[in-house]
């Protein structure tokens, strides 16, 4: 009976325990007040930290393999989980999968019934033309019950605006006639992402909408600045409605520099330190969140620095970090 009480107590607790911002206020509470973590803790002035779930990298998997991955990765250390299908395989059904196998492993150490996911595909955002043409990679992709893609080589504002169009049910007016335009998602999408998230059909119409635009949107947008022409136009780009962070894509940066280690993390060479620091600062213009590699050795100053998405899959790094930024785990 004594244990029993001492559980409860315990379980009571860990409810209870606030959230720490940057400063070591409380700022929220231990139960998920939201279906995205990484937005509850930006909203919170928490650093976020991802791991990956599919990397070009990776030999080829079953549609089990990935449920098994997924629910691998269900109570992972990292509050994000990027997924790569720019160079990893164009799969629905593998990333169907792996969502299904989140769900079913979880719910997070945070209480939250998934970690966020969020997918990059082998859609460029060179042009208006290009991301119509291929709307239905956005479109497909969300239909997973994902929480949010990254939009790669994010040249053009146009294009960008286009992407969150593609994304957005028409029900959301937030940012049109500002800026954007009606989105087009259509009935029938709803259900296998409502089934992830846990919630009813009905309700995911309304919480599938880009944050910080809406704020109770519950998916984030980001989009890589990856090339000269992306950084000239990143201070339009990274203001469209709807867009959630920024980044430089230090390895595509390299690359177009000759650089072919394609390094992410420092030293980087210099040419490409100057970009990304122009891309750095165009997000704190835009007041967007910056992504970029964070190490065990450097995550205190990429913190100050001003990287609010930790890159790199460190979890040693996340650890350093969250204690910095006094955040209280299992948050």
């Amino acid at each position: 009976m004594k244990s029993n009480l001492v559980l409860s107590f315990l379980a009571v607790w860990v409810l209870l325990v606030p959230l720490r911002g940057a400063g070591g206020d409380p700022v929220a509470y231990g139960a998920p007040k939201r279906i995205n973590k990484v937005i509850e803790l930006l909203e919170a002035g928490q650093p976020v930290y991802y791991t990956y779930g599919a990397r070009g990298t990776d030999p080829a998997r079953t549609t089990q393999e990935m449920f098994d991955l997924g629910k691998s990765l269900a109570r992972t250390w990292a509050d994000l989980i990027m997924y790569d299908m720019e160079h990893a395989p164009l799969d629905f059904n593998l990333l169907r999968a792996f969502m299904q196998g989140l769900a079913a492993g979880g719910p997070t150490p945070s209480g939250h019934r998934t970690p966020a996911v969020v997918v990059t595909l082998p859609l460029l955002g060179l042009d208006r033309e290009t991301v119509r043409n291929n709307h239905w990679m956005i479109q497909q992709a969300l239909a997973c019950g994902i929480h949010g893609l990254h939009l790669n080589r994010a040249r053009d504002p146009e294009a960008v605006r286009e992407f969150i169009r593609q994304a957005r049910y028409p029900i959301h007016s937030q940012g049109v006639g500002a800026g954007l335009e009606d989105g087009i998602r259509g009935f029938g999408s709803q259900n296998f992402p409502a089934s992830i998230w846990g919630v009813k059909p009905q309700e995911y119409f309304q919480l599938a909408d880009a944050w910080p635009l809406n704020p109770k949107g519950e998916l984030i947008f980001g989009v890589k600045l990856e090339d000269a022409h992306a950084v000239r136009n990143a201070d339009a780009s990274l203001r469209v409605p709807g867009v959630a962070f920024g980044e430089a894509g230090p390895r595509d940066q390299s690359l177009l520099r000759g650089h072919l280690e394609g390094r992410a993390d420092p030293p980087l060479p210099p040419d490409v330190q100057v970009v990304v620091d122009e891309v750095l600062a165009a997000c704190k213009r835009a007041g967007r969140p910056y992504l970029d590699n964070v190490l065990p050795g450097n995550v205190i100053q990429r913190l100050d620095w001003g990287v609010m998405i930790g890159a790199g899959g460190s979890q040693e790094a996340a650890e350093i970090g969250r204690k910095h930024t006094k955040r209280v785990m299992p948050w």
